[in-house]
Parts: C-alpha cells; sequence; structure tokens
C-alpha cells in the first residue's frame, strides 16, 4: 500500500475569512441578539430626545395637553437672554473646575500607592472603591448631617483647634464647595480603578531596568509611568467632565439649589421651570442648549483620543 507523503515545505492553503466574507446568516444573529438594545435605547433616549427638541419649539406646559402654540425660537432667545441661566451654566462649570483635579490627581496617587503594596490590596481596592456603589441620597444624607452647625463631625473638629466652622450649606461662598467635596469623596474609586488598571498593564521589566540604571522613584514616575498612562488620563479626565456636567442628586439632595440659587446648576435650572413652573418648553430649550455644552466636551475627548491613536 502506497503511502502518501507531504514535504515539509509545502504550502498548506489556509482558508481566511473576514467581515466581507461573513454569511448573512451571522449577520442576522448579530442583529437579533442586539435588537432588544437597540429598541430600548431608541425608546427610552433617542425617542425623548427628538420629542424634547420639537418641544422647544412650542409653548408647552405641564397644564394642558398636546404642544401649545407654536413658540419658534422664542425660549432659545428667552433662554440665551436669560442671566438665570448663564449663573446656572457658571455654577455648572464652576462644580466642574473643583471636582476633576482632585477626582484626578488624588485618584492617580492612590492608584500608585495601592499598585506599589506588596500585600494588603485587595483592602486597600475595597476601602478606596467602596463609596462608589452607596446610594446618592445616603451620601447627601451622611454629608448633610456631617455639615449641619452644632452637632457636625467636620465643625466640632474646627472647633477643637480653635476655628471657627462656617456654615457649609446655607452660605453662599461655601456651598458649592461643600457639595464638590462630598461628590469627590463620593466618586473617587471609579478613577481609582481606572489608573490601578492602567497601572498593571505598564510591564515590570521597565522598572526594573530604570532600577538598575540607577534611577529614582520620582524619576521612574516622571519617565515611565506618567508618559505610559497618557491614554488612561484623557479617558479619565473626558469621562470625569462629563460626569460633572450632569451634576444634579447632590444639589438637588443637600441644597436644593441654594442658598440664594448660589448652587443651582443647568439641570436643576431645567427642572425648576420644567416641574415647578411647567414650562417644558421652555425647560426643553434651555436643556437643548445644555447639551451642546455636553457634546463640546465628548468632542473634545473624541479628537484627543484619534490624535494619540494617530501618534501610536
Amino acid at each position: 500500500m502506497a503511502i502518501q507523503t507531504i514535504a515539509l515545505d509545502t504550502p498548506v492553503p489556509v482558508r481566511i475569512t473576514d467581515d466581507r466574507t461573513r454569511r448573512p446568516a451571522d449577520n442576522r444573529a448579530g442583529w437579533g441578539m442586539a435588537a432588544p438594545f437597540v429598541v430600548i435605547y431608541v425608546i427610552f433616549l433617542i425617542g425623548p430626545t427628538l420629542y424634547g427638541l420639537v418641544m422647544s419649539f412650542f409653548n408647552s406646559s405641564l397644564q394642558r395637553n398636546g404642544l401649545g402654540s407654536a413658540a419658534g425660537l422664542g425660549n432659545y432667545a428667552e433662554a440665551i437672554t436669560s442671566a438665570d441661566f448663564w449663573s446656572a451654566m457658571w455654577h455648572t462649570v464652576l462644580f466642574t473646575l473643583m471636582t476633576t483635579p482632585p477626582l484626578v490627581v488624588v485618584a492617580l496617587l492612590l492608584a500608585i500607592f495601592t499598585d506599589r503594596l506588596r500585600r494588603g490590596r485587595w483592602f486597600y481596592r475595597l476601602v478606596f472603591f467602596a463609596p462608589y456603589v452607596i446610594p446618592s441620597a445616603s451620601v447627601a444624607l451622611v454629608f448633610t448631617w456631617l455639615y449641619t452647625p452644632g452637632i457636625g463631625l467636620y465643625g466640632t473638629w474646627l472647633e477643637d483647634i480653635g476655628l471657627t466652622a462656617p456654615n457649609w450649606l446655607a452660605d453662599p461662598d461655601w456651598a458649592m464647595a461643600s457639595v464638590a467635596l462630598a461628590t469627590v469623596w463620593w466618586t473617587l474609586g471609579f478613577n481609582f480603578v481606572l489608573y490601578l488598571a492602567g497601572l498593571q498593564e505598564i510591564p515590570r521589566d521597565l522598572y526594573e531596568a530604570a532600577s538598575v540604571d540607577g534611577a529614582s522613584q520620582f524619576t521612574q514616575l516622571r519617565r515611565i509611568t506618567l508618559p505610559l498612562l497618557r491614554r488612561t488620563t484623557v479617558l479619565i479626565v473626558a469621562l470625569q467632565i462629563i460626569a460633572s456636567l450632569k451634576i444634579f442628586d447632590q444639589v438637588y439632595l443637600m441644597t436644593a439649589g441654594g442658598p440664594n440659587f448660589a448652587t443651582r446648576v443647568s439641570l436643576m435650572y431645567v427642572y425648576d421651570y420644567g416641574f415647578t413652573d411647567f414650562r417644558t418648553g421652555y425647560a426643553a430649550a434651555a436643556s437643548m442648549l445644555y447639551m451642546l455644552l455636553i457634546l463640546a466636551a465628548s468632542l473634545g475627548w473624541f479628537i484627543l483620543s484619534r490624535r494619540q491613536r494617530r501618534e501610536a
């Protein structure tokens, strides 16, 4: 019986398939699995957004059915010329400026500290991330108690060292900073986890080689850690800016926009006009203008991401 042999250097044909040669049945299966999400996305996000855009051109109100009389660009003109609208926008930007730098820098420092530990790393992961899973209502309740004059811990600590505690949530000069401090404590864990994941992707051989060459810890941080975390940092900064611009829960629960509208942010402004004054058409117009600010921040992150891909 003859045995057929194949030379080792004989090329074996390999069939390579890509997305363009995929069978239509596979494509239908993919669309079928994605269909539930697409339906929910359209019903609960795209649909209300388009309806809000249409509503912004009418004098809609919660006190009557339908869209109401046509307003054209009147609602937009009123919002643009309103000092209260721009004041709320500024409070939103101010809150973002107060929270973004510490939420990025402190999260990075805590991640570096945790990553260099040899024992008990799980404990610090739990401690730093645990506040992030606490509901916003619970966080607001705890910090409102901490800020309460006379019985709050913050005021008691300051009095113990001879300082007079401010009226944290009732003083216009301190209210926004007080809300920002609560937010930093609450949301720090998310950025911490992202940075920790980024640090674990850096090869340890780089640090060992740098140590052999006599590089100090600070030099390794400046020359190795920070450059290799650049993409992670851009992502965290962009996500944090967008999240801070959407501030609502803490303000609504802790100050309700006060005192004297010192903490009324953009979403609080939209809420007041939509559900207190019942002017849903004007509130929709204000929310569309506010959405442009969110889109601008998202576009900035998209441009930076594309630039990083080209450089890589």
